[in-house]
């Protein structure tokens, strides 16, 4: 049938030319091929029973070439050993499958070419093609298909593996840590699974980002979702509900610390640092003086301390049960001078605050090196924080509309841990009008006896910019927001800890439904936008 469409094809490209010869100009040539491969024959044929052949040869009714074949082919049950398939990189009109591994007695076998097959002269793709056979006496023919999504972001990673582990005798929860699944599906680049060619009977849904591409759990690198039931076919042809995915937090791990330069050791570790101890055993001058902060958005706590003549430090870390000792060799003979970063430009938004940042801990701070101004050269009234757990100053003040300020800071304002100080630095800034802002009402229902966290979020890079815990039903209002796009979303805070938390396997916990509200809020100065958020 496809070559009689080419035939077609061709025909009508003919008429076009010879209908228009008296007239000047270039040919557009003939209509473009928009058809996919199709399969002509397979030896042995397609849907093969009582298979037991090495060898499998796959012809089609034109040039075709393999594009990704090894992160786009899925075999189902997977293979120990993988089979070598040709020709790769070169077009032909044949796909050869040489089987390595010994096939299991009495399974259907499905070969998943995903999106790989495309012709070799426009690249249309033969999407999803298959090819199944049996070891058995007959074909499996039930399955089962729903989708895949990212716990936590909007976003979904791509090409994650769905498996399927038979409830039977030989089951238990550490299976999926040291055995590969009885049958395997991919999403390729969408967030729909679709499991085919599988056996009547119970089974464990799992999803998987599987970084090692060995349809092992790896908890220290792979994400996993766990379908909320074990399923039975045919019963559940279709799963209504997603399968969320999310990374576990590791068990907590410390690595090897190390000195940084002169003055700091970063500690670096794995899982939750929640009440990490870290005690110095090393002898140190009376005027020994330390300060530890955790590094945000790492996995890593910085520890500063004053310059000492030890050409090592030993330290006791402890965390619940764990205990260990260990050596860090100083070495570094610089120390980082102090560097100091507004959080400002130009614009300071009414409802910002002032944030100056600093790599080093500062220790003290003279005030009275402090000038600020505003557009009238009026001194500004001025409260300022300085942060215990990061390195930030916050500086406190009423601020104006439309106003422009000016910040100064003579040298010697801050001194750090390792007493150096700063030039002379000045930042300048300036407030706007309430009317160049816009604001969002949110009238939150509730359907769960769960606090509700709702987050407001930039919709470029996903950061949180604001965060209210709601009880009951109620109106979150978001106030004086630059123009741009915003998203707004639900934590459902199951465990009443102000967090969102994720999921773990063994210990069969889900992680906290997020429900994002549907849609971009597009933000225009003097907008106000209006919307009901259930979230059950």
């Amino acid at each position: 049938m496809k070559q009689f469409y080419k035939v077609l094809f061709s025909l009508l490209a003919i008429i076009l030319l010879t209908s228009n010869c008296a007239k000047k100009g270039r040919p557009n040539g003939g209509l473009k091929d928009s058809l996919a491969p199709i399969m002509v024959t397979a030896t042995p044929p397609y849907k093969s029973v009582h298979f037991n052949s090495k060898k499998i040869k796959i012809s089609f009714d034109e040039y075709i070439t393999l594009k990704n074949i090894n992160q786009q082919l899925v075999i189902s049950p997977p293979l120990k050993y993988n089979p070598i398939i040709t020709p790769q990189g070169s077009p032909s009109k044949n796909i050869t499958i040489k089987m390595v591994d010994t096939l299991l007695p009495n399974t259907t076998y499905t070969f998943n070419f995903g999106n790989s097959i495309q012709d070799n002269n426009e690249g249309n793709k033969l999407r999803s093609f298959k090819y199944v056979f049996s070891t058995g006496s007959y074909i499996d023919s039930l399955k089962t298909r729903g989708t895949v999504i990212d716990a936590y972001k909007t976003d979904f990673d791509k090409n994650i593996s769905v498996l399927l582990f038979k409830i039977d005798s030989t089951y238990n929860d550490s299976i999926i840590y040291n055995k590969k699944p009885n049958y395997v599906s991919n999403t390729l680049d969408t967030t729909l699974f679709n499991i085919t060619n599988v056996k009547k009977g119970k089974y464990l849904l799992i999803a998987l980002k599987d970084v090692s591409n060995n349809y092992v759990f790896n908890p220290k690198e792979d994400k996993i979702g766990v379908y909320n039931r074990f399923i039975e076919l045919p019963k559940d042809s279709i799963i209504k509900e997603p399968i969320y995915l999310y990374k576990e937090i590791n068990e907590f791990r410390l690595t090897t610390p190390k000195q940084v330069y002169k003055g700091k050791i970063q500690f670096g570790f794995e899982g939750n640092n929640k009440n990490i101890e870290i005690l110095l055993l090393s002898k140190v001058p009376e005027d020994f003086r330390a300060i530890k902060k955790n590094e945000p958005e790492k996995d890593t706590i910085n520890y500063w301390h004053t310059t000492i003549k030890n050409d090592s430090l030993v330290f006791k870390i402890t965390k619940n049960t764990f205990i260990d000792t260990v050596t860090v060799f100083l070495r570094k003979k610089i120390i980082d001078s102090l560097k100091i970063n507004s959080n400002v430009s130009r614009t300071l938004d009414l409802r910002d605050t002032l944030i100056l940042t600093t790599n080093n801990p500062v220790a003290h701070i003279d005030t009275t090196k402090i000038i600020f101004l505003d557009k009238d050269s009026l001194h500004v009234p001025f409260t300022h924080t300085l942060e215990k757990s990061t390195n930030k100053i916050k500086f406190l003040f009423d601020k104006k509309h439309n106003n422009n300020y000016k910040l100064t800071l003579l040298p010697a304002t801050f001194t750090d841990i390792f007493e150096t100080q700063n030039d002379t630095l000045n930042y300048n800034f300036a407030t706007k009008e309430p009317d160049d802002y816009g604001s969002i009402s949110i009238n939150v229902v509730k359907g769960t006896s769960a606090p509700i966290i709702i987050e407001l979020l930039s919709e470029k890079d996903k950061k949180v910019l604001q965060r209210v815990i709601v009880s009951r039903n109620k109106i979150v209002e978001f106030k004086l927001l630059p123009p741009g796009k915003y998203l707004i979303r639900g934590i459902i805070d199951t465990n009443n800890n102000q967090k969102w938390d994720t999921g773990n396997y063994l210990r069969k916990i889900q992680p906290e439904k997020i429900i994002y509200f549907p849609g971009v809020f597009n933000i225009r100065s003097n907008w106000y936008v209006s919307e009901s958020f259930t979230i059950n």
